[in-house]
């Protein structure tokens, strides 16, 4: 009789559990990617394409604090299934519109939570719900990948950190391109990543509307092979000014959990973006898509457009009758320089403030602000304010007020340099209290992108990057020339970047050296100005100076004419770590940009993407000495037809870039 007992018990907890665990499936639309579903003892997802599993069942959940954990053992109480296909206005983008179309589950579980995944032909997202009264506190949240090997990947690791706390960082770095198996377990890495899932498809992991929620990092799963997990950083408790120039806030101890938020909210989306195009990766707006939508009715006063920009170039003018550095003759002057060439911006980054005092109302004497907004509004040149992240916030509505008042156009904010709930609070309060003002932003010191351009339009740009700024000073074994054909398929997947290009020194192959007062740039003057096509900078910087610019006027009429938001986008060609090409449409004009890695290349562009006529095409391509000079180039002008192609020879480290006009 008692074993009788026992095996009934032991059929009612296999039943039991049978019961408890359900399968759930959600393809694209077109039907080629499939995730599945599993609510059981764990929840968990998995991410298959045709036949193929890239992969494999991968846990999530929340805990709370006090140990509820959300995912675990769920009760699914009901499934919502819809599918959704439209266009969302996109005016400063890569394109004037971005399609949205997606199949979507929502599991609703008993506790008052839940979890939505939605399918794309181009990826995967998911993210927790909560419908809860009051305030939650969130412990932890576990977001698994588990690929299925040891699968190569590109990693972004985090170098450096304040006083050595690798959460606290600038975000930028060069890829390392290493099998899951060899990422250094030390070092965190930050997003996004992008690996190889399958023959042929590659996998780039971000993600999306991160809003009072801390930024995600991955780190190996020390249990499960070939399996990254995500990191949050905790909630600061204490923090200190320090940092560059005391314009920083230091954690200096954390609490226990990563966010304390309302208790009914969306969380921050987790996103794969897939492709079996290298180049579709660099069109990527899976993150634009998922963002929240815009919160700012009125977008007319946002005027996208291209910065001369003082700080790379060390306000190294020359030739004039005054001393040039951080003075109103300097920044006259560059405001010349910026109304000739129909340039819509002047900064003044770091400088023109009283230094060591984070306090942005304390000018120096040597400048005027009120006077360079007057002189700049006579001759159709805005000025944009850099300003440290602990001046900014320590005074915001009062700082924005009061330059706003006075003509300001916008505000560079620099060295956050965290991605904690806290500091992502700022970046919200600080993209809302611009906007009520009419100010753009430019996020420097900045995690990458998370949608924040959709839902806060004024916000135009983000760094977030390894950009030119890095040649100030870095050796040789710095290869930002793989870096810029490698960070096209991964960063600027998430969103717009400000690198920061436009150098008129260009080292060829072995001649490139750190020089602070008059940086370079390592290959040639060609890659240079088709980073402007390449790169998606909705304000963009000329980082040289204008007395170089003017000494180069066929180069300086180019970079003058590109726009900075586009129409339409074309990825035409590319492979990760080795080239690309894109061409990008404004009205009815088009733009191709295209860069190689240190391999010189034969390449074929065909011009079939264009709508039928004739076009006159202006082309920048590497002179035949390019690759000892890097500054030698070839421009040359010829009539084309939709359906030609052109034969382009890029030098090592080279590009090419072409304009197109229609013919009436």
């Amino acid at each position: 009789m008692k074993r009788t007992s026992q095996l009934i018990l032991m059929l009612l907890i296999v039943c039991g559990t049978t019961h408890a665990q359900k399968q759930y499936s959600i393809s694209s639309p077109d039907g080629k990617l499939t995730a599945g579903i599993t609510v059981g003892e764990q929840l968990t997802w998995s991410l298959a394409n045709d036949d193929q599993q890239l992969i494999t069942p991968s846990p999530v959940s929340l805990t709370l604090a006090g140990g509820e954990k959300l995912g675990p053992d769920a009760r699914v109480l009901r499934a919502k299934r819809q599918s959704t296909d439209k266009a969302i206005p996109s005016p400063f983008w890569i394109s004037s519109e971005v399609k949205d179309n997606y199949n979507e589950l929502l599991l609703i579980f008993r506790g008052d939570w839940g979890i939505t995944f939605r399918l794309y032909d181009d990826g995967l997202a998911y993210r927790f719900h909560t419908t809860r009264k009051g305030l939650l506190t969130i412990a932890s949240e576990e977001a698994t990948f588990r690929f299925t090997g040891d699968r190569y990947a590109w990693v972004p690791y985090v170098k450096g950190g304040l006083g050595g706390d690798q959460l606290q960082s600038s975000f930028e770095n060069t890829y390392v391109h290493t099998p899951l198996s060899q990422i250094d377990r030390e070092r965190l890495i930050f997003l996004p990543l992008l690996a190889d899932v399958a023959e042929g498809k590659r996998l780039l992991i971000t993600e999306a509307d991160l809003e009072s929620y801390p930024g995600m990092y991955l780190t190996p799963d020390e249990q499960t092979p070939h399996t990254l997990r995500g990191l949050f950083a905790q909630v600061p408790a204490t923090v200190e000014q320090g940092g560059h120039n005391m314009l920083q806030m230091r954690v200096t101890k954390r609490e226990d959990y990563i966010a304390k938020t309302g208790g009914s909210r969306s969380f921050p989306w987790r996103v794969c973006v897939v492709a079996d195009n290298d180049a579709a990766l660099a069109a990527s707006d899976m993150v634009y898509r998922l963002a929240a939508p815009a919160r700012l009715a009125d977008t007319s006063w946002i005027k996208p457009g291209k910065v001369a920009w003082e700080w790379w170039n060390d306000w190294n003018i020359y030739g004039v009758d005054f001393k040039a550095g951080i003075n109103n003759d300097t920044y006259k002057y560059y405001i010349d320089f910026a109304s000739k060439h129909g340039i819509e911006y002047v900064i003044l980054d770091e400088g023109w403030a009283v230094n060591l005092q984070a306090d942005l109302k304390q000018v120096i004497p040597e400048i005027d602000i009120p006077e360079l907004i007057a002189y700049g509004r006579d001759r159709g040149v805005g000025i944009i304010l850099w300003a440290g992240y602990h001046a900014f916030d320590r005074d915001m509505e009062e700082v924005c007020r009061h330059y706003a008042a006075m003509g300001v156009k916008g505000f560079k904010v620099d060295f956050m340099d965290r991605d904690d709930q806290n500091l992502v609070d700022f970046i919200y309060r600080a993209s809302e209290t611009a906007a009520r003002y009419k100010l753009l932003l430019d996020f420097h010191g900045m995690y990458k992108p998370t949608g924040l351009n959709r839902t806060w339009p004024n916000v135009l740009n983000f760094e977030g990057v390894h950009g030119l700024e890095q040649l100030k000073w870095s050796p040789e074994s710095v290869d930002m020339v793989t870096y810029d054909v490698t960070v096209p398929f991964i960063r600027m997947a998430a969103g717009p970047m400000d690198y920061t290009q436009g150098a008129m020194r260009n080292a060829a192959h072995g001649s490139y050296r750190p020089v602070n007062s008059e940086p370079m740039s390592q290959g040639t003057r060609c890659r240079q100005l088709a980073l402007y096509v390449v790169f998606n900078s909705p304000i963009n910087m000329l980082c040289d100076s204008p007395t170089e610019y003017m000494r180069e006027p066929e180069s300086l009429e180019f970079i003058a004419s590109v726009p900075t938001v586009w129409d339409e986008t074309v990825p035409l060609n590319g492979k990760v770590g080795e080239y690309i090409t894109l061409a990008r449409r404004s009205h009815n004009d088009w733009y191709i940009g295209g860069i190689t890695g240190w391999e010189s290349r034969d390449m074929t562009v065909d011009l079939s993407f264009l709508p039928s006529g004739q076009y006159e095409m202006t082309l920048f391509r590497d002179g035949t000495n390019a690759h000892h000079k890097g500054t030698d180039y070839r421009k040359e002008t010829r009539s084309v037809t939709s359906g030609e192609t052109v034969q382009l020879h890029l030098a090592p480290g080279g590009g090419f870039a072409v304009k197109l006009q229609k013919k009436i």
